[in-house]
């Protein structure tokens, strides 16, 4: 198919989601190692919600937003090889992130926030960063892995991976349940006892029907940790995604067992706690902080996808010109699953 010279993009100024700029730009042929994506879908995400109102660290001023996309070749380069036109594909979410660990050059193209997003209709990314799409996935279901999926998998597989009979906790239910429903969760849910906490006795019995095993309001439950220890018979969990941060470090580390893992994605409650030192020390915690995932995870988490035949769950889908409306459906937190924006 022949590009088209002008592409429709969103722009924030970090002024607020309401105020997102829906524009045409001139597009583009791709570099000689670049392709030319297409974008049918993007899923958002908490990280948006920061960068809309300008929160988020480092971030580029007047930003193309959104991380996670999905869509097809449409062109390529005269160098790229392996990639064709028509191919089903997602940009990683830092797009110089292939392998290993993460660096300060690596963190500074993180697509959305230091570097212009996925929320236009064609965008060219250098080869390197693509990973195919799953094929029983749609574009939609497709567009909810870069973020929440790899860093679940990111979190459960990484350095001393989940095995039989591992709790598992995800702190706060708002963001968790995102990373729970997603792709790479779904194998973890039937063989792993999953805790998981909300302030919506609602959105908790969603999550049962989804097959977590134990669920505690935070808010009727202030003291959910002590509650997580009585589940546990005392041990502790050995695995705990939190999204709260310092608010709610405290208890995540009462609730965690003796050289469990801590993985912190997220600092959704806010607050100036700091974390305690001594207790880190006296239980020999592994605190982790984890930005995203690499293309060659991507790639990994992907294998699990197919090979199990999983589905993300999404909750609702906007068009592109309602992309407003779902930042503010996100931003009321009455989501359970992916927030999508459909553009082709």
């Amino acid at each position: 198919m022949s590009l088209p010279n002008i592409s429709r993009e969103y722009r924030s100024q970090g002024d607020g989601h309401q105020n997102l700029k829906l524009q045409s730009a001139s597009l583009s042929k791709p570099k000689a190692t670049e392709a030319t994506i297409k974008i049918h879908a993007v899923s958002l995400q908490y990280r948006d919600l920061m960068v809309s109102k300008g929160l988020y660290p480092q971030q580029k001023t007047d930003i193309i937003p959104c991380s996670d996309g999905a869509g097809e070749i449409v062109a390529v380069g005269q160098d790229v090889k392996g990639w064709k036109v028509g191919d089903r594909v997602c940009p990683n979410f830092a797009v110089n992130h292939i392998h290993g660990d993460v660096t300060e050059e690596i963190k500074l193209t993180g697509l959305g926030g230091h570097i212009d997003g996925v929320l236009r209709e064609y965008i060219n990314v250098p080869v390197h960063s693509l990973v195919r799409i799953p094929e029983h996935l749609s574009y939609e279901e497709g567009s909810t892995l870069p973020c929440a999926a790899l860093t679940a998998y990111n979190a459960f597989l990484g350095p001393v991976p989940l095995k039989g009979g591992d709790y598992v906790l995800a702190s706060r239910y708002r963001w968790s349940i995102n990373l729970l429903v997603s792709a790479p969760n779904s194998p973890l849910l039937l063989v792993q006892p999953v805790i998981l906490t909300s302030s919506s006795d609602e959105k908790l019995q969603v999550a049962k029907k989804l097959g977590v095993q134990h669920v505690i309001n935070y808010k009727k439950n202030e003291q959910w940790d002590e509650e997580v220890l009585k589940i546990t018979g005392g041990r502790g969990v050995d695995h705990i995604i939190e999204v709260g941060g310092p608010n709610t470090m405290l208890k995540c580390m009462n609730a965690v067992r003796y050289a469990g893992w801590i993985h912190i994605i997220g600092f959704v409650s806010g607050g100036n706690n700091g974390i305690p030192i001594g207790l880190a020390i006296q239980k020999a915690i592994f605190l982790r902080g984890i930005l995203i995932g690499s293309v060659k995870q991507f790639e990994d988490m992907n294998r699990l996808i197919t090979a199990h035949r999983i589905r993300p769950v999404i909750d609702k889908v906007f068009s592109f010109e309602e992309a407003t409306d779902a930042y503010a459906y996100l931003d009321s937190q009455k989501h359970v699953g992916k927030v999508v924006i459909k553009l082709a």
